[in-house]
């Protein structure tokens, strides 16, 4: 029973004592003194038996086969002092000083089980040159074993040293030739992380020359070309890969990966073939309705995720992608369905699918329905939008006074969340045309936080409906000094100006400077066509109006461009754009009071 104690301590390499050290340096001190003692107690330890001896006599105990061809070795004092050094430091979280003191041991002792210890905990640590000397020793214990090459090959490669790497490496691909694929494969994900990309394509390569027939080697190539930046490389390993299985998911991924480099329509183009030919391979499929989305191609998109829902109908991601891409398609029933189910398979955001739902019934003029999704939004993102939605809702059945005592009865948890109720209670007073009152309850929020980039914007867009320029100027100044990369503020200062007609050459290099900070903004390129109008060059202004337009056809751009036209003596052309902005648009009223101007 002496000998069977320690062979079971060994053969776990962890011991309950160490597990209950305290945290402080002097529990170490004192199991380490007690751990000398223990070596001394004949009672306890029979040191007469080698640890071969024990191991056996251990795994006989316990039912299994005694490990063959190990070392025969004494348990000396020191041994058992260095092991139990190591098991407390390895509990400790040292693991530099377990894996050295391992690594002493298995030195000492040539055990392999010591040796590979040493080797994992080295390992973990991320100490390189401890885990080269504990693999090196492991390999040269036991030369035949394959996860001792693995391990020295994973330190080479690790310390940059491919060179003494590679005859492992090819070890490792000519010990099992059933296994040259996955090994090819392991490989690969070993040296994609080498830093020198190219040094590792060059080392795949050869790896991969004498395997014509395998496609995991060319697979290898083409990973490392791709990491290395060769795409042509990449792209050639991988058509001959998938010339030699065509059914190579991973390949075929890489394939439209790196062809997507070029085009997303050369990607969709390649995986639209392979997804038909391979039906079944989901992962592809996915990255196909994905480029779909991503090339505005939203219809093809939701059949494709349509066909993974079919294989995976409880999936919630798959359903709420699916009522996502029909409500750009504007097919609200689509949409409806898909959310109320998502929330049924437990989404991890019901929140935001129930604002959703609140605007899907405001779009359907369903007041009470959208009223009773807005109110069940309680956290989360969604939680002041669905509030600020409720709150308009009762402000336009007029109920201005009970929209603003809902937004206040909202808790919040953020600053920003506060600063975001401002916001929607100013917006409420905006649209009943209670412009004083709501540059008045930003102002007051502003005198709380006075620095507010948010709040300084909305109260000078305030100012701006009351006719305040000595406002607008000051509080959009203001912002600037906080935030002079804030486009919008830019933008804001030069179109209030040019709008009025007043000083026109400032306007425009203020407008200029928001261009420069956001050069595909259509509202700025929209400032900056007025202002060219203004200042006498209606060529020019139209030219950027339009271009306005065509990235975002908004009422108060046509208006803009219906303006322009007319004064160019295109009036029909004119006419035709207020009217089909307006059929867009009914409500719009820059629309309705330039066309009364102009046309009445």
């Amino acid at each position: 029973m002496r000998s069977l104690f320690f062979a079971v301590l060994l053969s776990t390499m962890a011991l309950s004592a160490c597990a209950q050290v305290k945290a402080d340096p002097a529990a170490v001190s004192s199991t380490v003194v007690a751990a000398g003692e223990l070596a001394q107690a004949p009672m306890i330890i029979d040191t007469d038996e080698s640890l071969d001896e024990m191991q056996a006599r251990a795994a006989e105990a316990l039912g299994a086969t005694a490990p063959s061809k190990l070392p025969p070795n004494e348990l000396s004092r020191e041994t058992l002092y260095k092991f139990l050094l190591a098991e407390v430091a390895a509990q400790r979280g040292n693991l530099r000083l377990a894996a050295r003191a391992y690594l002493e041991i298995a030195q000492a002792t040539r055990d392999p089980r010591i040796a590979r210890r040493a080797t994992e905990l080295a390992t973990s640590g991320r100490f390189n040159d401890l885990a080269l000397d504990a693999a090196g020793l492991w390999v040269d214990i036991e030369p035949a074993s394959s996860p001792a090459r693995q391990s020295l090959v994973n330190a080479l490669v690790s310390g940059n040293r491919l060179t003494e790497a590679k005859p492992f490496l090819k070890k490792l691909l000519s010990g099992d030739p059933a296994r040259v694929g996955a090994t090819f494969m392991q490989i690969t994900g070993l040296l994609s992380r080498h830093q020198d990309k190219s040094a590792a394509l060059a080392l795949t390569r050869d790896l991969a020359a004498p395997y014509p027939a395998v496609p995991e080697a060319h697979f290898a190539v083409a990973q490392m070309a791709a990491a290395a930046g060769k795409f042509d490389v990449a792209g050639a390993a991988l058509k001959q890969c998938l010339k030699l299985r065509p059914s190579f998911e991973p390949a075929a991924l890489l394939n439209a990966q790196t062809l997507a480099r070029e085009s997303n329509a050369k990607a969709i183009e390649f995986l639209a073939a392979w997804v038909a030919a391979n039906p079944q391979a989901r992962e592809a499929r996915l990255i196909y309705a994905r480029l779909l989305v991503a090339d505005k191609r939203t219809e093809e998109a939701r059949a494709e995720f349509g066909k993974l829902e079919q294989e995976s109908p409880n999936n919630p991601e798959l359903v709420v992608t699916i009522g996502l891409l029909s409500l750009q398609l504007n097919d609200l029933d689509t949409a409806q369905e898909r959310f109320k189910r998502a929330i049924d398979l437990n989404y991890r955001d019901p929140d935001t699918l129930r604002f959703y739902l609140g605007q899907i019934a405001e779009e359907r003029k369903r007041v009470d329905e959208a009223l009773g999704w807005y109110a069940q939004v309680e956290e989360g993102e969604q939680q002041v939008p669905a509030a600020a939605r409720y709150a308009a809702i009762l402000a336009r059945q007029n109920k201005l006074s009970e929209a603003r005592l809902y937004l206040k009865s909202i808790t919040v948890r953020t600053p920003q969340q506060r600063v975001q109720l401002v916001q929607a209670e100013a917006q409420v007073l905006r649209d009943a045309k209670a412009y004083r009152e709501a540059f008045d309850v930003l102002g007051a929020a502003l005198e709380r936080e006075p620095d507010n980039a948010d709040l300084l914007y909305d109260s000078a867009m305030a100012a701006e409906r009351l006719d305040d320029l000595g406002e607008v100027e000051s509080r959009l100044k203001r912002l600037i000094a906080l935030k002079p990369d804030h486009a919008q503020a830019f933008n804001a200062l030069g179109y209030t100006f040019a709008d009025r007609n007043l000083r026109l050459p400032e306007a425009r290099d203020y407008i200029q400077k928001a261009l420069d900070l956001a050069p595909e903004d259509p509202f700025i390129l929209d400032s900056m066509g007025w202002v060219h109008f203004r200042m006498g060059n209606p060529d020019k202004g139209l030219d950027y109006l339009q271009r306005a337009y065509a990235r975002r056809p908004d009422p108060e751009i046509a208006a803009h461009i219906g303006e322009v036209l007319w004064a160019l003596g295109r009036r029909k052309e004119a006419e035709k754009t207020w009217r089909e902005a307006l059929q867009a648009n009914p409500a719009s009223e820059e629309l309705q009071a330039v066309m009364r101007k102009f046309l009445n």
